[in-house]
């Protein structure tokens, strides 16, 4: 697990860079793995939603994707056709795209979700949602369920990742102790 934990830690350090640099409402004060990681209060992500969602959804998405690639025997890049890419990853049959949290319901947004799930499967893929919060927005998920897409929020999105790749996600995360808390 070392070379993971290396490449997991460079990508943890980078943003730990980043958050410790950068200067700042749902009223949600519930925390979860990455925010734990870095020290990052509710408070403080309520000062900018938009910076810290986009930040730690991507952040997520790294690091799902390099667990895959290291540890499943049937990883594939993302899919893309065009322009669009429907998913970050492939995992044997199923085509996993992350999400942080998904929090948008707008016409475009949900249309996308029911896109990619329809185009997903007639390419024979499982559409799988790997998304870490549990705080999501109903008619978004909603959307995706319509899509065809399987949704794992929360504890069932950390059960997944374990049983495919053998990697607790949780337990990797607090073996870091307070490497990468910000100092605000």
């Amino acid at each position: 697990m070392s070379i993971l934990e290396d490449k997991i830690k460079r990508i943890l350090s980078n943003y730990h860079q980043s958050f410790s640099t950068k200067t700042y409402s749902d009223e949600n004060n519930d925390y979860d793995i990455l925010m734990e990681l870095f020290g990052i209060s509710p408070d403080l992500k309520r000062e900018n939603r938009q910076y810290w969602g986009r930040e730690l959804g991507m952040l997520w998405q790294l690091i799902i994707t390099e667990i895959f690639k290291e540890k499943h025997p049937q990883y594939g890049d993302a899919l893309r056709y065009d322009a669009d890419e429907p998913c970050d990853l492939v995992a044997g049959s199923d085509a996993i795209d992350t999400k942080y949290r998904i929090g948008s319901g707008d016409s475009g947004t949900l249309k996308k979700f029911k896109t990619y799930g329809k185009l997903l499967r007639d390419e024979g893929y499982r559409p799988v949602l790997l998304i870490l919060r549990e705080d999501n927005l109903p008619a978004a998920i909603k959307a995706c369920e319509v899509g065809g897409w399987k949704i794992l929020t929360g504890q069932d999105t950390f059960d997944y990742i374990q049983n495919q790749t053998g990697v607790n996600i949780v337990q990797l995360f607090k073996s870091f102790g307070n490497e990468f808390a910000i100092n605000r």
